[in-house]
């Protein structure tokens, strides 16, 4: 099938790349010159494990391409998939639709002949009616319809969950565009991957419940470690006794500095805004949303009270700045809270991360960026684990702890075990929900 794929930011670009791995024939369109003139260069913008092996080999064997002309892209397709942004809007956490609505406009110009238009984008409930009346009235002849097929993609790991996902979810509302939509996503039907097919609404609203429950888990297991912190529990040994009900599960119970990126945080903000727009309020995504704030300001009371009350004029050295590892995303990241007041408070801070620098260098300024761990602790007062990039999971601690001036470390990851760190020399260690 041909499919034209608006947006090559994450979710555009994976989307295209992997729909093309299919056997389809993608093409994938941006505005932005720059970003094009990369991609047709070979160059992947955005750093997601092996998506530049299997970018290049879609592109070589010709069912890949990359364009400004989205006239072009769009005629004689089967499907247009919709990936642009939808940031939080500026004051009232709702989801901002301009690129959204922008972009079915000029699809609807550019419409020659049926297809169906997929929103791919995170969209608040209502959005594809919104899109499919825009469309309407921009092109009255246009002969189309709407799809919703929210993506479910983990930065780091968005290929393998792209490839082999849990579900795959498209809302439709005629047997033409449901017949289209299991073509394109055929591979994964005959390799028994579930395919639920809803109505739009219902798969609008399917991305913003799944997104906001899993920051909950979260947040639940970071009001526990508080909880830990104060009556002397080990935090680590509580996500593992509840992560065995099988009714509870163990992933996302990993306590920590709070959630960011770009996804948890807008969309448990547009979520609420939903449930308040439609006399509906949701007071546990709230409480989420305040309680994740307040846990990476808890973050920075916990290095201050490690350096004694007070950073200023001492050095940190942190570890990783992006949200998670296997990403070079800084959106909503703790960091951006945490590293920013420390700065604030006086302190020296030297960070280290494998992909950070690109985006860390405009958004975290007045630090200074070192090439490894042991180079960033030398003669440092402090280390902060802040992402638990493989590199440092596996840290020669008694090394560390060698160079430093004051070997102490905040290990906001729970990477290391309290003994362990204390054993290769460390005199203070801090850790989140490991006890008093």
């Amino acid at each position: 099938m041909k499919i034209a794929m608006i947006g090559t930011g994450y979710v555009g670009l994976v989307t295209g790349v992997c729909l093309s791995d299919f056997g389809h024939e993608v093409v994938c369109v941006d505005k932005d010159p720059a970003k094009i003139d990369k991609l047709a260069r070979g160059e992947v913008p955005i750093y997601e494990p092996g998506l530049d092996v299997l970018m290049a080999r879609n592109v070589a064997a010709g069912r890949l391409s990359f364009t400004r002309d989205l006239q072009s892209a769009v005629d004689g397709a089967d499907a247009v998939f919709i990936a642009v942004g939808t940031p939080s809007r500026r004051g009232d956490g709702h989801a901002d639709l301009t690129y959204v609505m922008q972009a079915a406009e000029d699809i609807a110009h550019a419409l020659t002949g049926y297809a169906v238009v997929v929103t791919k984008s995170t969209v608040p409930v209502g959005t594809n009616a919104v899109v499919r009346e825009v469309i309407a009235r921009a092109n009255p002849n246009a002969d189309f319809d709407v799809a919703s097929n929210p993506e479910f993609l983990r930065e780091g790991a968005a290929i393998d969950d792209f490839m082999r996902p849990d579900r795959v979810v498209v809302g439709v509302t005629s047997d033409r565009a449901r017949k289209i939509m299991g073509e394109i996503y055929r591979p994964l039907f005959l390799r028994d991957f579930p395919i639920l097919y809803t109505d739009l609404e219902t798969a609008e609203l399917i991305k913003y419940a799944a997104n906001a429950f899993l920051a909950t888990k979260i947040t639940f297991i970071n009001e526990i470690a508080q909880l830990c912190e104060r009556v002397g529990a080990d935090v680590k040994q509580v996500a593992k006794g509840i992560g065995l009900d099988g009714r509870i599960g163990p992933k996302f119970l990993h306590a920590g500095p709070g959630f960011g990126g770009s996804c948890f945080p807008k969309d448990t903000r547009a979520l609420a805004r939903i449930g308040q727009d439609h006399a509906s309020p949701l007071q546990i995504v709230e409480t989420v949303i305040k309680v994740n704030d307040e846990v990476k300001r808890r973050m920075v009371d916990k290095i201050m009270d490690l350096c004694d009350g007070s950073v200023n004029g001492k050095t940190i050295a942190v570890l990783g700045v992006t949200f998670k590892p296997n990403t070079d995303d800084m959106r909503e990241a703790p960091s951006l809270t945490i590293v920013p007041a420390l700065v604030g408070n006086g302190a020296r801070v030297r960070v280290v991360d494998p992909q950070g620098r690109r985006e860390g260098e405009a958004l975290l300024p007045g630090v200074t960026w070192m090439e490894d761990a042991y180079q960033a602790a030398r003669d440092a007062d402090a280390v902060v684990i802040l992402t638990e990039w493989n590199e440092f999971r596996a840290l020669d601690l008694p090394r560390l702890a060698g160079v430093m001036r004051k070997a102490r470390m905040a290990d906001l990851r729970n990477v290391y075990a309290p003994q362990a760190v204390r054993e290769a020399g460390f005199e203070a260690y801090t850790g989140v929900g490991r006890g008093a």
